[in-house]
């Protein structure tokens, strides 16, 4: 009798040191896609959107010249918030890796990411209408815009959706350990 309670226990010992391996494999999987984005992002920003702006700049004999660190700054300044989400996902990460992954601070962060992603790309949808309005910019930017536009939204909801379903599972987890 003794050895089955043994075994009972060494299997949920052995499950529990198995998902937390699997815990902390998901938390560096996430960490390196974080970085990696971040990476990509510091090569996009500070490399490529130069690059794009100076050929636009210089075409049509510079006459654009002058627009050029108007959009770099509005551009640069998008990135901020970007980077902001991305520290509150390097940390739900760790949380993760913690075997914290239903803690109440997560579903806080995530409403945090919410927040950004819909607060940046407000910000950059109203950067391109006062532009089209000072005669900054194209109509045609301005709608291929809304693309990017519709992409922070969909982030903001999507960080939104996940805030909610990790809050409820930390409730009820919450909920289960003062269970006995």
């Amino acid at each position: 009798m003794l050895d089955l309670q043994e075994d009972r226990c060494y299997a949920v010992d052995r499950k529990r040191r198995d998902a937390l391996m699997r815990q902390k494999t998901l938390s560096r999987w996430l960490k390196f896609i974080v970085a990696g984005v971040g990476v990509c992002g510091l090569v996009v920003y500070l490399l490529v959107v130069p690059m794009l702006g100076q050929t636009v700049a210089v075409a049509e004999d510079g006459m654009f010249d002058h627009l050029f660190w108007p959009w770099l700054v509005l551009i640069w300044v998008t990135a901020l918030p970007c980077y902001a989400a991305l520290a509150f996902g390097w940390i739900i990460a760790v949380n993760i890796g913690k075997d914290r992954s239903f803690c109440v601070e997560n579903p806080r962060l995530l409403k945090w990411i919410s927040g950004l992603a819909a607060g940046d790309a407000a910000f950059f949808f109203l950067g391109n209408i006062i532009y089209l309005f000072l005669g900054w910019s194209h109509p045609g930017v301005t709608l291929f815009s809304l693309l990017v536009v519709f992409l922070g939204v969909a982030i903001s909801v999507a960080a939104a959706a996940a805030s909610h379903l990790v809050m409820k599972a930390a409730l009820l987890q919450e909920q289960e350990e003062l269970t006995i």
